[in-house]
């Protein structure tokens, strides 16, 4: 048994397919083959289902391919510690973040990180919670920026900051004559949200729980769906609905386009975290991460220096 042949599982086990596995490890589909097969010999049990072309990993290679991610990760270790004096601010680092974080947050964390890890550049990853979560386990990102609640076996997370929520209405709407918005009013209204499968949609409806109510009773008959928090934007800039945003992406121009109003009392909000592998070997760089992230001076929020 070897770690190329390790390498290999893992590599089927997530692509579904031994071409792509191939690929991906750059090597032959052939040699890529016959290294699983001879690897299932030696274990004397089948790891893959080869009955159809989308290629399914066995109860038994579930738990081996498992394994093999953890003795992956061991020998990575092993790579940090014979080369202690190699600068962990050195090398890509591979960052998830989800949609409605990344084009407010990264414009400010790349001029910060120029600062405190000029020789650190960033590999980046756009999606959803679920997916950048799957992507963390597999190690094919380092770490990731998502919102609570967030809670995964073996995977670490640490505040960054608090954001509130904020109302946005089309210009003229009868709620511009109000200091604050409460959720019980926002329930009487047409409103925009991100469409489902959006953690943000999720934290939304949690923190209103009239809407929430309201949405589940009626269908989606008192609210739409958007794809995006810049199409949300525009769709209530030309007067369809109103709709709920987070701070960062809020700018001093948009009043040309909407209203922004606050909630009244204590404002919705979500907290935004670094999530990331707890045995990670670059802790240099996630605390240089961190601080970079903390050093963005993102507008609305509050930091969380823990």
């Amino acid at each position: 048994m070897t770690l190329t042949e390790l390498r290999y599982i893992v590599a089927v086990a997530q692509e579904r397919h031994f071409g792509r596995a191939a690929r991906r490890c750059f090597v032959s589909q052939p040699t890529l083959s016959i290294a699983i097969k001879k690897l299932e010999e030696e274990l004397s049990v089948s790891l893959f289902d080869r009955s159809s072309n989308d290629i399914i990993t066995t109860e038994a290679g579930e738990r081996i391919v498992a394994q093999a991610r953890r003795v992956l990760e061991e020998a990575e270790l092993i790579k940090h510690l014979a080369n202690e004096e190699q600068n962990e601010l050195e090398g890509a680092f591979k960052l998830g973040l989800i949609f409605t974080v990344a084009p407010y947050l990264l414009p400010k964390l790349i001029t910060a990180l120029r600062e405190t890890a000029p020789k650190m550049p960033l590999m980046l990853e756009e999606n959803y919670t679920h997916i950048l979560t799957e992507s963390l386990k597999r190690g094919d990102v380092d770490a990731i920026v998502v919102a609570e609640p967030f809670q995964e076996p073996g995977i670490v997370t640490e505040p960054l900051y608090d954001e509130p929520f904020f109302v946005i209405v089309p210009k003229g709407h009868h709620f511009e004559e109000l200091d604050a918005v409460t959720p019980q009013l926002l329930s009487e209204e047409q409103v925009l949200l991100l469409s489902e499968g959006n953690c943000m949609r999720d934290q939304v409806l949690a923190s209103c729980s009239e809407l929430a109510s309201k949405q589940k009773i009626q269908g989606l008959t008192n609210t739409l769906q958007g794809s995006s928090i810049n199409t949300i934007r525009h769709m209530v800039a030309s007067g369809l609905a109103i709709s709920v945003m987070p701070a960062t992406a809020l700018t001093e121009n948009d009043h040309m386009l909407f209203s922004i109003i606050p909630f009244e009392g204590n404002a919705p909000h979500r907290r935004v975290v670094l999530a990331y592998r707890r045995n990670f070997v670059r802790p240099k760089a996630l605390t240089a991460l961190r601080t970079a992230i903390l050093q963005s001076q993102l507008t609305g929020v509050t930091f969380v220096n823990e």
